[in-house]
């Protein structure tokens, strides 16, 4: 049986459960660290789309009146 539950690690590699635990026995687990960026991952993900089309004729003409 999987069960996922969510933790914290601290800089010295102490783990910390953000919810109570009871397993009645010892078990193995997988820990997998999410590195938290202050870019949201769909920002990176669109920046290359989204460029492509700001580069177009079309915005230049759209935008100038801002310049």
């Amino acid at each position: 049986m999987l069960k996922a539950v969510e933790a914290t690690i601290e800089a010295d590699g102490r783990i910390r459960l953000l919810e109570p635990l009871h397993l009645g026995h010892s078990c193995r687990a997988i820990v997998t660290i999410i590195e938290e960026s202050d870019v949201p991952e769909t920002a990176l993900l669109s920046q290359q789309t989204l460029a492509h089309d700001w580069e177009r004729p079309e915005e230049d003409t759209a935008w100038s009146h801002l310049q």
